[in-house]
């Protein structure tokens, strides 16, 4: 665009991220305020679950505080202990590691495929030892990891599997809700997601054995579930537990951010869209690598849009130069295995050469559903005029 448009825009600014709230959301937060509920798995808590079972056929679902609490239930449902080992990517957020660890059991950190960031399937079966007892997998960017190769080693070795799906809602694989494959999966409704409650998540219980016990510790370690449903006449102390329940609060401003899913989705697409449409002759002259549609059988939810720079350097100069436009964008996760704690708990570095090299390039654009044409357009023509005079 010329120079007229680029002064316009200089009087906004482009954040990285920006929840989607209207007055539905307005609405049902005062409602929750007002109901003299505002302790978890009120009604609110219930209309959430019960959406999720009717739209995307997720059953056993826990609304959790975090996709983090989630993860961290897992491994106690688990019972994961020293000596035990868990297979997971080095690229991922901390708090995949953080449950296993915080269990007492070691990571094994697992490469990843370059055209989805996702844990290889084809190097898991080389790390399995006689310690291995899961492989918890994470659906970056939303597109779902090879499950039908996964969910095979698995059985094969007889040990579990954990999606953590923190930004995969609203993703499938082959017909299934990204989450319902394994014998658990782990959902993030943090600010930064596509439908958001400011901090909270869900624990989705795939693996019949583990519900009444993922019940009984999410509620503090008592029966609390089943005295609330009718079947016991008094709950009590059973199991070691926590409080994993977000208020009504939260579930309210949830409610309102799923009920308006089609809506939130559709805007995502279209931006995700445009940016791969209208970067593609950056791609096809070599001067970046887009994120690429998924072909493995999962569907895009458009959680984010990625590009990948040349190298480290060059990222740093694209986000140095977007920045002095007013558009912000982040980089995502320094690999786990490089961590100052990695290096304290690992007795050896793995050689990860596809999550190192990747990490270093890439860079994460605006995406969020109100984001207007105006500022996508903004965003795109910035990184052109990046190029133009770098090269």
């Amino acid at each position: 665009m010329g120079q007229c448009y680029n002064l316009i825009m200089k009087k906004f600014s482009i954040p990285f991220n920006k929840p989607s709230i209207t007055n539905k959301e307005k609405k049902y937060v005062l409602q929750a305020l007002y109901s003299n509920k505002l302790c978890g798995d009120g009604a609110f808590t219930k209309k959430v679950n019960n959406l999720f079972k009717e739209k995307f056929n997720v059953n056993n679902f826990l609304l959790t505080t975090s996709c983090s609490s989630a993860l961290d239930m897992s491994a106690i449902l688990l019972d994961l202990k020293k000596g035990d080992e868990v297979i997971l990517p080095s690229y991922t957020f901390v708090s995949t590691a953080n449950a296993v660890v915080l269990r007492g059991a070691t990571p094994v950190f697992c490469d990843v495929e370059k055209d989805t960031m996702n844990i290889n399937a084809n190097l898991i079966e080389g790390l399995i030892t006689s310690k291995t007892k899961a492989i918890y997998v994470v659906h970056y960017a939303g597109v779902v990891c090879d499950m039908d190769k996964i969910m095979a080693i698995a059985k094969k070795h007889n040990i579990y599997v954990v999606e953590d799906a923190a930004q995969a809602v609203g993703s499938y694989y082959k017909g299934k809700a990204a989450g319902t494959i394994g014998d658990m999966g782990c959902y993030s409704f943090h600010e930064t997601k596509n439908y958001a409650m400011g901090e909270g998540g869900a624990l989705i219980v795939n693996n019949p054995k583990f519900l009444e016990r993922a019940e009984i510790i999410r509620e503090k370690g008592t029966n609390r579930s089943q005295f609330l449903r009718g079947q016991i006449d008094k709950y009590t102390w059973q199991d070691a537990g926590s409080s994993f329940l977000p208020s009504e609060i939260l579930a309210a401003l949830l409610l309102a951010q799923l009920e308006r899913f089609d809506e939130i989705m559709a805007k995502r697409l279209n931006i995700w869209h445009t940016y791969h449409t209208q970067l593609k002759k950056l791609e096809d002259k070599g001067l970046i690598e887009l994120e690429k549609e998924p072909v493995n059988g999962s569907t895009l939810n458009a959680h984010m849009f990625y590009v990948l720079a040349k190298d480290i350097e060059e990222r740093t100069q694209l986000i140095s130069y977007l920045k002095s436009k007013n558009i912000s964008t982040a980089f995502h996760y320094v690999p786990l295995h490089s961590a100052p704690f990695a290096k304290r708990i690992l007795k050896e570095m793995p050689d990860l050469p596809v999550t190192d090299s990747y990490s270093a390039r890439l860079l994460r654009l605006p995406m969020f559903a109100d984001l207007t044409n105006k500022e996508v357009e903004y965003v795109i023509n910035s990184i052109y005029e990046f190029y133009k005079e770098n090269r």
